[in-house]
């Protein structure tokens, strides 16, 4: 039976409950005269511009009986554009959410802008760039309520306090200079006052820092561009300022011309000054004065007024929206078994999706893209899922999944499986990671991720596993940094990173980057089955494809290296810095506090912990590498020095054994020039090594690639 829409009653001043209005269908498949329960689920149609909320409160309703086959709410094609969270919580449990057949239901969030609003610059309107003057637009915001952010005073990562603007569903970029790529510094003048040196025991607290007064950064620049900035109001520099694994917006103090320098509104964390070898890079962001290129604008929240110029010129039919609130589209908080499936999350200035002390919470071939922080975050959850999903152009990262107890070693059991992530950190250019693992007993699995100036992996924590992932391109502009990142925690162990497939990643800027960093004392992880092409860089270092900083117990078995310039690397720490690292303040909160490496279940799990607090007098600490085939890689490089050379293949403390051996040619793929790695039944690696196991090369990537959103 279904009831039909319900307004108001005709000749009655009163209305129906709100979710009155919503079309509930019950199936009638399955019934009969004696009142048998309907065997598909009860469902509750909306359509775009109707309330969610709603509908939502129609399913907590519902009698037990309309229960019995589930709960769904079928959302009509079209665009359901939110002005507040839609919160699940424990009533809500167990209700699905999808898109009806023949199209998707797109949640969004954000101010449209109709083109009409949008008026050609005056001439001689301050601050306006003349050449560009023509084809910039205005348009008077004073009628809308609208969040246009804060002002910064100290150093911030970004994004930016600013509302974004899409055109058609393409994101504009704040009018910045250069419209490409970084301006460098020429020299620096003054570091200004720094918290952290960037090294592990300034950060673990074991360095002691002077702290004197707050002091910005002052540093001098070529050209004459910064003068154009001296009158404006609240000049950004988004910059490398030190390391180029930590990006950050620092506001401008002063800019004088006469010296040609430009001096920081508050200092840097780590000091403006060359931490690593390349030139510092720095540019500056959301400025009146740089509005100059097609996709391009800049809000001013004192005159609410939004500049742009278009992508391409707008026409009556243009989507213009401004998105400013600081709200998810959907929060869910200690429910259980939701889903969302066939929809789409856009145009969201936070995380799109936050869920907390959840379970079962799984989202179905969804798409997220233009959203300013995350895709999803999930925290504290257990058995949630992102199944079959696409996630891009998102500011801060991809997919943040916590879940499990470390404590006790239970897993989580949460999994990403089979999405597509790519161009996940278009705001924050490093540590926004396409998928973050953290807790205990995570899987991420049959993923491609692509596209990101700094890592794609994070993982935090213990038991986790990454599996038959393609990884591709990243690692693009960072340095000392890597794919796959896990550091600082040798209590975080446990971890499988098997079968996947890592595929041009690094940039040569000095330092050195690696497809997989075991950083500052981590351990106990094993690496197997991987294929490596043409990943890594390794500076004037240790760093190789593989990289370990100062820990030791991690296996790299069973792997392939094609064309990669150092496949091993790792830099050990001496027994002095070992034994400091152990006993600071941190450490031993981690070690011993949060978690309890001395007993069990760690010292059950995990063997090697036993004694792992009070290592040898100059002990040796390794790591190990069985089985293993290199291919085309080189066995020495050049050195820092004109005419000296470095190691190749293996640098640093790797124990090896004879079976790892190397091809200066192709020892017998199906097919190299389509980076196609599976080994032939004839492969010469079978007969070089014959505990060398098949990779499962056909099974890495996406399970689901065409039509995998066809309805």
């Amino acid at each position: 039976m279904t009831f039909g829409r319900v307004g108001l009653l005709r000749g009655s001043s009163a209305a129906w409950p709100l979710w009155a209005t919503l079309a509930l269908t019950v199936p009638m498949a399955g019934c009969s005269s004696r009142g048998e329960q309907p065997v598909q689920p009860y469902a509750i149609a909306v359509r775009p511009g109707e309330s969610l909320e709603a509908a939502r409160d129609a399913a907590r309703a519902l009698p037990a009986s309309n229960r019995v086959n589930g709960v769904e709410i079928v959302l009509a094609p079209g665009v359901y554009r939110r002005s507040a969270e839609l919160k699940l919580m424990a009533a809500d449990a167990g209700v699905v959410w999808r898109s009806a057949k023949g199209g998707r239901a797109v949640l969004c969030d954000g101010l449209v802008l109709a083109p009409e609003l949008f008026r050609p610059v005056a001439e001689g309107t301050p601050r306006v760039d003349a050449a560009a003057r023509p084809q910039i637009l205005v348009a008077d915001l004073s009628a809308f309520k609208v969040n246009y952010g804060g002002v910064p005073k100290r150093e911030f990562r970004a994004p930016l306090p600013i509302p974004e603007v899409f055109v058609d569903g393409q994101r504009l970029q704040a009018a910045r200079w250069p419209n490409e790529g970084w301006a460098t510094i020429e020299k620096f003048v003054d570091s200004g006052t720094q918290n952290n040196d960037g090294g592990v025991f300034s950060s673990l607290g074991k360095t002691k820092m002077v702290r004197p007064q707050p002091r910005g950064g002052v540093f001098g620049y070529a050209g004459d561009r910064p003068t154009r900035w001296m009158n404006a109001p609240n000049v950004w520099l988004h910059g490398f300022w030190c390391f180029d694994w930590y990006d950050s917006v620092i506001p401008v103090a002063a800019v004088n011309a006469a010296s040609n320098t430009i001096t920081l509104a508050s200092p840097h964390t780590y000091g403006v000054r060359r931490g690593n070898p390349s030139p510092r890079r720095w540019r500056v962001e959301h400025l009146l004065e740089e509005l100059d290129a097609p996709g391009e604008y800049y809000v001013d929240a004192a005159a609410k007024r939004l500049y742009l110029i278009p992508p391409r010129p707008l026409t009556a039919a243009s989507h213009v929206v401004l998105v400013d609130s600081s709200r998810s589209l959907v929060r869910l908080e200690k429910t259980a078994n939701v889903v969302f499936r066939d929809i789409d999350f856009t145009e969201c200035h936070a995380d799109a999706v936050q869920a907390r002390n959840c379970t079962g919470v799984a989202f179905e071939r969804c798409r997220f893209f233009n959203v300013r922080s995350h895709a999803v975050t999930m925290s504290n959850c257990g058995h949630c899922r992102l199944q079959s999903c696409d996630v891009h152009d998102t500011g801060t990262g991809g997919v943040t999944i916590d879940g499990g107890d470390r404590k006790s070693l239970t897993p989580g059991g949460n999994v990403v499986e089979d999405c597509l992530i790519r161009d996940f950190s278009m705001h924050c250019f490093t540590y926004a990671s396409a998928i973050r693992l953290a807790g205990c007993g995570n899987v991420a699995r049959h993923n491609e991720i692509s596209g990101a100036p700094h890592m794609a992996v994070g993982l935090s924590g213990n038991d986790h596993e990454f599996a038959f992932n393609v990884v591709s391109n990243v690692c693009l502009s960072g340095d000392d940094a890597a794919a796959l990142y896990k550091g600082r925690n040798p209590s975080c162990r446990g971890n499988l990173i098997r079968y996947n497939f890592w595929s041009e990643i690094g940039s040569a800027r000095g330092h050195g980057n690696a497809a997989i960093y075991f950083d500052d004392g981590d351990g106990g992880d094993r690496v197997f089955g991987n294929v490596f092409y043409r990943c890594g860089e390794p500076g004037f270092g240790n760093f190789g494809t593989v990289f370990s900083h100062g820990g030791h117990s991690n296996i790299v078995e069973n792997c392939i290296f094609v064309e990669c310039k150092r496949p091993l690397g790792s830099s050990p720490w001496a027994q002095k810095r070992w034994s400091e690292f152990l006993v600071s303040p941190l450490e031993v909160t981690r070690l011993q506090k949060e978690v309890d490496i001395r007993q069990p279940p760690y010292t059950t799990r995990y063997p090697e912990l036993k004694g792992f607090l009070d290592p040898e007098p100059d002990e040796a600490r390794w790591n190990a590498a069985y089985d293993n085939v290199f291919v085309n890689c080189p066995n020495d490089l050049p050195g820092r020095k004109p005419g000296t050379r470095q190691p190749g293949l293996v640098a640093g403390r790797w124990f090896t054994n004879a079976t790892d051996v190397v091809f200066a040619a192709d020892p017998g793929f199906r097919n190299a020039r389509a980076k196609d790695f599976a080994l032939r039944a004839n492969s010469e690696v079978y007969q070089r090594l014959p505990n060398f196991k098949p990779i499962p090369f056909d099974l890495i990537g996406l399970k689901t690639r065409a039509g995998r959103f066809a309805q």
